[in-house]
């Protein structure tokens, strides 16, 4: 875990471009340091050996050895946090759910159609940081925890014209399926943002919806919120709610990045602020930044009420802390409880 000094980083990466490209682009940030790249794991491994890095880029499609196999041995020898680098196809996205189920903490794309040179450098600076930050040896306890016991069915007796708005960020994969499996088939409509690259978001929304008693959707430009369905911003677009008479919809945009990402949790809240006010309940969980923060006091501000993961069942303890220091959060609880808190906070008048 990075306490102090520079960042250390090791780029894993088949692609010279791409080795080059983040070893230029990262030389920028004065926190940030590459001490070393490789073509492929064994390569990586040697050096992951000799110079200790904090925390490591990996590509999962690789040759000699592919980059799941890797991250197995890494997280069952030698635990380290691990960066996921993949291309924008759908196979890449289901491949990089797989690696953050084994134990990697972030996922990002290569540079690309999708993503400007210096908005993934951005993201990759800020998913760096929050990389640093994770406790690998707290995450595997909670990984190895996580599907030991069933989550008990909860129930929603009293439905009204409500809806749930949910940001997170690293570690939120995990942390959004263990919530989300917990809601009832009459759960009042959400709306999501994680941060996420584009396409990743299909492959994770698919994955939510074979678990859930709820439908899980990548969202579409109107697209209703309607009870029973929750909708999952899709990367590389902010998604904010409207309104039209009783009816609540969202819209999908691009726009510049927000607190350095799109999609980002700030915008949903603060449309969700605007136009369902007391109606709303927010949620945000673990996370590095500030995005939300605002959002959800806007929120709190018009009258919903609002929810914090707590620090102990975080991945990183950012974006909950900035939200609870702005004066947003109403009730901070452990993650397990967050779904029975938002059914009771539903059904109080």
């Amino acid at each position: 875990m990075m306490v102090m000094g520079k960042i250390k980083v090791l780029v894993v990466d088949d692609s010279a471009v791409v080795r080059k490209v983040f070893s230029e682009e990262l030389s920028r940030e004065k926190d940030i340091q590459v001490i070393g790249t490789a073509p492929d794991p064994y390569v990586a491994r040697d050096k992951i050996v000799a110079l200790k890095p904090d925390v490591i880029t990996l590509d999962i499609e690789m040759p000699r050895m592919d980059g799941i196999t890797f991250l197995r041995k890494l997280m069952k020898y030698y635990p380290l946090p691990v960066i996921i680098v993949s291309s924008l196809t759908k196979e890449g996205g289901s491949l990089a759910l797989e690696a953050m189920e084994i134990g990697a903490v972030e996922v990002i794309s290569k540079p690309g159609e999708a993503y400007s040179v210096g908005d993934m450098s951005a993201q990759l600076a800020e998913k760096i940081r929050a990389a640093a930050q994770v406790d690998m040896g707290r995450r595997r306890t909670m990984l190895a925890a996580a599907p030991a016991k069933a989550a008990p069915k909860l129930s929603l007796t009293k439905t009204t014209n409500k809806i749930i708005a949910i940001g997170a960020s690293t570690g939120g994969t995990e942390a959004l399926k263990d919530v989300l499996t917990q809601f009832p088939p009459n759960t009042p409509g959400i709306m999501i943002v994680q941060h996420m690259p584009a396409k990743f978001t299909t492959s994770f929304a698919e994955r939510l919806d074979s678990l859930c008693q709820i439908r899980v959707k990548e969202a579409e430009d109107g697209d209703a919120v309607v009870p029973g369905t929750a909708l999952l911003a899709p990367g590389n677009f902010h998604m904010v709610m409207r309104r039209s008479g009783a009816r609540y919809y969202v819209n999908v945009k691009t726009g510049p990045m927000v607190c350095y990402q799109r999609p980002a949790a700030d915008v949903l809240f603060n449309s969700v602020a605007a136009y369902g006010g007391a109606n709303a309940i927010g949620i945000i969980l673990t996370g590095m930044g500030k995005d939300g923060a605002q959002g959800m006091l806007k929120m709190k501000q018009a009258g919903a009420k609002t929810i914090a993961q707590d620090e102990a069942s975080c991945v990183v303890f950012g974006m909950p802390k900035e939200a609870i220091e702005a004066g947003g959060v109403d009730k901070v609880v452990s993650l397990k409880d967050i779904p029975a808190m938002a059914l009771k906070m539903l059904e109080e008048d």
